[in-house]
């Protein structure tokens, strides 16, 4: 299990790098519908997530309005891909180890 990564523990910052996987740079605000969370607490994992170089934050204007766009390091693209192939391998062998379970 060396390959599960600690940060992907949380379903919340799994949702939101496993979204922005699908995207090159997405609107913070297209992000936060589509996790259904707060700003503040979509703020907060995309803090977390950007020290841990998972994702990459830009900031900027579309017209007079401010913007941020996030964007899925390749850091965080080769995590991603890692802890889901683990996630998987622990399925695979969970189900293999139920299968050699006698049944009463």
């Amino acid at each position: 299990m060396a390959d599960l990564d600690q940060l992907l523990l949380d379903p919340t910052r799994l949702a939101i790098v496993a979204l922005l996987s699908a995207a090159e740079w997405a609107e913070f605000g297209f992000v936060r519908d589509a996790v259904k969370l707060s700003d503040s607490a979509l703020s907060k994992q995309v803090s977390t997530l950007s020290k841990n170089e998972y994702v990459d934050v830009r900031k900027g204007y579309v017209g007079k309005r401010p913007r941020t766009w996030l964007n899925l390091t390749d850091s965080g693209r080769d995590t991603l891909a890692k802890h889901l192939s683990a996630l998987q391998t622990i399925a695979v062998q969970a189900r293999s180890d139920g299968a050699r379970q006698p049944r009463d």
